[in-house]
């Protein structure tokens, strides 16, 4: 893709202005949550911050960036989500807004060797900053072969007979990471023998 306007990568572009955002969350619930929005501008940062106002309702400012080489890899990335707690003032959301507005654009901040701790100190200047936590992220996701068979043990005996009887595989699709388990009929008729 060319560059933008704005001499950028043109996101927005490669990605399209049409479509839907969709987030599955766990939340310890039977089901998982699933929010829906639609994209309004193909930029990440601004699809992510109208998905928070309209699916969850949470005032959110969102601000991402990406420093790419000529030979196309990644030299930096990164970016910083804050969100406001029900019954923010006024004042502390102007300061934020007054803060945002100063500061320079994510990729200026990384490429010139701030760290996740300058950046959020940037972002929330004039606050006193406590940190409660910090992590590793990486994408992983909690599901197994044994959590596959729980899900064909909860549909009852009456359709895993149907499925034992059915000549093709059972696959099981997890909702989080798309891995998908396959079950044989026999394997559908051992499962059923559990349950006598």
């Amino acid at each position: 893709m060319p560059l933008n306007k704005k001499r950028k990568l043109d996101v927005s572009g490669a990605l399209g202005k049409e479509g839907y955002i969709y987030v599955v969350k766990d939340i310890g619930l039977k089901e998982p949550f699933i929010g829906t929005t639609e994209i309004v501008s193909g930029e990440v940062a601004e699809d992510i911050t109208n998905y928070y106002a309209v699916s969850e309702q949470i005032p959110t400012v969102c601000s991402l960036g990406a420093l790419i080489n000529p030979d196309l890899s990644v030299n930096c990335a990164g970016g910083f989500i804050i969100q406001l707690l029900p019954g923010c003032p006024d004042e502390t959301i102007d300061k934020i807004e007054n803060n945002i507005s100063e500061i320079p654009s994510v990729t200026e901040m990384i490429s010139s060797g701030m760290n996740t701790d300058d950046i959020a100190k940037r972002a929330l200047f004039g606050f006193n900053i406590e940190k409660l936590d910090e992590s590793e992220i990486s994408y992983k996701c909690t599901c197994s072969r044994e959590k596959a068979e729980a899900a064909i043990l909860s549909s009852g005996i009456k359709n895993m007979k149907e499925m034992a009887e059915d000549s093709k595989p059972t696959t099981v699709e997890c909702h989080f990471c798309n891995k998908r388990y396959s079950f044989t009929p026999d394997e559908v008729k051992a499962l059923i023998d559990k349950l006598k």
